[in-house]
């Protein structure tokens, strides 16, 4: 079998990240989870409701290479300024890095702020929903599993 250049997409993120920094980010997933473990359904939906709008690794990088983009361009247009340019170029260069090795050099430093990967939130709900019960009965085919799933 022929081994692909680039790490599998869920992965890739933690592979590149520094160990002492994903057991940190793993830690207070764990601590949380701890602390809310016996407080009952509504505080397990209400976590719930709250990683469904917290920013993971994707969404930082994204918003920030815009940012670079959409302000380097600009400043190039008004002050013809080719050096600006290149900060477009740079940005993009990241997000290719990004997208095809799941590493970049802001990425480092995101994950140090705490910045979990999509992976890492989905677990959490996964947790979350187990704690709640709403995997207690077996599904009686696989679009009612998905909706458990899918539930909030």
């Amino acid at each position: 079998m022929k081994k692909c250049i680039f790490p599998p997409t869920a992965k890739r993120v933690a592979d590149h990240t520094a160990s002492q920094v994903n057991q940190e980010i793993r830690s207070q997933t764990v601590d949380g989870l701890n602390a809310i473990q016996g407080c009952g359904e509504p505080a397990f939906t209400a976590r719930i409701h709250k990683l469904e709008e917290e920013w993971n690794t994707e969404r930082v990088l994204e918003a920030h290479a815009a940012s670079i983009v959409l302000m380097a361009s600009i400043g190039g247009y008004q002050k013809k300024n080719c050096a600006c340019f290149s900060l477009t170029g740079c940005a993009g260069f990241f997000l290719l890095m990004h997208a095809l090795l799941g590493w970049c050099p802001p990425l480092p430093v995101i994950r140090r702020f705490g910045v979990r990967t999509p992976e890492e939130i989905s677990n959490e709900k996964f947790a979350l929903k187990m704690l709640r019960g709403d995997f207690s009965a077996q599904p009686a085919n696989m679009d009612e599993m998905l909706q458990l799933m899918e539930k909030e």
